[in-house]
């Protein structure tokens, strides 16, 4: 019910944008995440947005350079991230939660599948 894209290979400095499409019954009741698992590493919470009032929330690590965000009309959630550097390198998730919790894997109920983001030096 989740399907993620976007992800590519870049320079560090560059940009990306994600997609994550979900259907109209998951998008106007679940709260949306963003994760990523770099090689050897856990799951790591990235950004989150809430469906009804828009709140956002991230990661220390991106604040300043990633921005979530949604378009309703179109039932899409983006990650649009800038000033790429190569310890953003990892496989992307979106991810659908109905809890009030949102920057733990546990709390959410859907995931997609991942999208590989690659920055190289």
């Amino acid at each position: 019910q989740l399907q993620a894209s976007g992800g590519g290979l870049v320079h560090a400095g560059g940009c990306l944008r994600l997609s994550c499409a979900a259907s109209a019954r998951m998008f106007s009741n679940y709260n949306m995440g963003w994760f990523r698992q770099a090689p050897g590493k856990e799951r790591e919470f990235v950004a989150a947005i809430r469906w009804s009032s828009g709140r956002t929330y991230y990661a220390d690590s991106v604040k300043g350079r990633f921005t979530i965000s949604r378009d309703n009309a179109k039932n899409t959630v983006y990650l649009q991230m800038d000033s790429l550097k190569p310890e953003d390198t990892a496989v992307y998730y979106c991810a659908a939660s109905y809890s009030i919790i949102l920057t733990m894997t546990t709390r959410y109920d859907y995931w997609g599948q991942g999208t590989q983001v690659t920055v190289s030096n």
